[in-house]
């Protein structure tokens, strides 16, 4: 199983360059970083992370994944680049495109695109996204992306974008694109990844339960004619605990995201090599 690391840059990081530069050279697959452009100051949304639902004040301060996976792949040659997550209902997909083409176009083929359509309902809103009907307006931006990253001339019209013919390179250097993958345990998590998507990120799942994800997502990956080995499992957020995550591939996951638990000062340096120790041995 492929192990890749996530962490959280925030503006008491070291730099990114040296945690990505550290973990390709330990033997890490993969670096994931998430992303919270603005935290609303007054929200009535619980945060189901925390006891008492507040939100943890590191939520404010992350820095753009864009921005630090091109900086981490300017040190690095093998090391994958991915969002973990990426919130699309958040972000313009024509401008989202273009940077993850350029992304991908210039690290040759090493982005990842996880991607979620958000909890925090008045962060959406602020945004611009449609919060009730986040996830349909995920997939639009999705086969917008698609359309501008396949076609020399593309145009899309639906019901959140709509828009003429337009040029749009440089075109990813994956193709047709990077692979999309979803994240979270929404109620069609399971048939949006097998009808648009490449993959599945579960989060605070067991291995019990990834298993029986793993066994529906074949299900229907059969039924609509995809080979189901062709679609990836990437549990996330792990301890570096060598028996779970022997769990979890047996459980059918291809890729384990360990979590970093900090990036400040060297003693991150530090925990990548004891974690790499502990799960690449």
């Amino acid at each position: 199983m492929k192990i890749g690391v996530n962490m959280t840059l925030s503006s008491r990081s070291i730099d990114v360059a040296v945690l990505a530069h550290k973990a390709e050279s330990l033997g890490f697959e993969s670096l994931w970083l998430p992303e919270h452009p603005v935290i609303p100051v007054q929200v009535a949304t619980r945060y189901q992370g925390s006891p008492d639902g507040a939100i943890p004040p590191s939520m404010s301060d992350m820095a753009d994944p864009f921005m630090a996976l091109a900086r981490a792949s300017a040190v690095t040659t093998t090391l994958k680049l991915g969002t973990g997550i990426c919130l699309v209902p958040e972000r313009n997909p024509l401008l989202l495109a273009k940077e993850i083409a350029s992304l991908d176009y210039f690290s040759h083929g090493r982005f990842v695109f996880g991607i979620g359509a958000g909890w925090l309902k008045e962060e959406t809103e602020i945004m611009g996204g449609d919060f009730a009907h986040r996830w349909s307006q995920t997939r639009e931006a999705i086969l917008v992306m698609k359309e501008l990253w396949s076609k020399e001339e593309a145009e899309y019209h639906g019901r959140f974008y709509d828009f003429p013919l337009v040029r749009s390179f440089p075109k990813p250097f994956q193709k047709p694109h990077p692979p999309i993958l979803l994240g979270g345990s929404a109620r069609y998590v399971l048939q949006r990844v097998v009808a648009w998507g490449d993959g599945w990120i579960p989060i605070r799942l067991t291995p019990e339960e990834v298993k029986r994800g793993r066994a529906t997502l074949d299900e229907f990956a059969t039924a609509a004619g995809r080979d189901p080995s062709t679609i990836d499992v990437t549990v996330f957020g792990q301890a570096s605990d060598p028996e779970m995550l022997q769990r979890f591939a047996e459980a059918g996951a291809s890729r384990a995201i360990v979590r970093l638990s900090t990036t400040v000062s060297d003693a991150a340096l530090t925990e990548l090599e004891q974690m790499a120790a502990q799960v690449l041995a």
